[in-house]
């Protein structure tokens, strides 16, 4: 049984203690944010917080992490709030999305380096994606780095989800005679 926070609530995981982090996450918690991509930790699709550092919970066996802090993408901002969020949007980075999740939470850079340089995001975000935003990505993060420092205001991207009244519309009723 292991004990720890994830997204400021207390959690219990009645999982082997060698279960990776990603699975109780994803399977247990049900927060599907971070991805499974390789099992490696090569890839970084399912890169979330550890007590403020960016982990590949791929890796990162349940006992491990036993009383930790951990935050997933949906803990950060549910709202795609974040900075890094916002400019990703800002600059139509993600394409597939699929890497989104774990690159936005690599960019934890910025936390204690809000100036990277474009060789820091480099070596610091190495998380793979298959689309190519590797050009448009390190500018997204400097934007992001100049809106932390109140350099900069990044307009608020799309709501996340859809409205049902928005996604469907009512009709009149067929009579029964028109129904097949």
């Amino acid at each position: 049984m292991t004990r720890l926070t994830v997204n400021n609530e207390a959690v219990q995981y009645l999982m082997a203690p060698d279960t990776p982090l990603l699975w109780a996450l994803r399977d247990a918690s049900n927060l599907t944010g971070a991805k499974y991509g390789c099992g490696s930790g090569s890839c970084g699709a399912c890169t979330v917080h550890v007590d403020g550092r960016a982990v590949r919970s791929c890796r990162v066996p349940l006992s491990s992490v036993e009383g930790t802090f951990v935050t997933t993408i949906e803990g950060l901002s549910r709202e795609r709030s974040h900075p890094v969020q916002l400019a990703l949007i800002a600059d139509n980075v993600p394409q597939c999305g699929f890497c989104i999740p774990g690159i936005v939470m690599a960019a934890a850079l910025l936390k204690r380096d809000p100036s990277p340089s474009e060789d820091a995001i480099g070596a610091t975000i190495t998380n793979i994606c298959r689309c190519g935003i590797y050009p448009r990505l390190a500018e997204a993060i400097l934007r992001a780095g100049r809106a932390m420092r109140g350099e900069e205001t990044i307009p608020a991207g799309p709501r996340p989800g859809i409205d049902p009244a928005d996604a469907a519309r009512l009709v009149p009723a067929l009579d029964a005679g028109a129904r097949r």
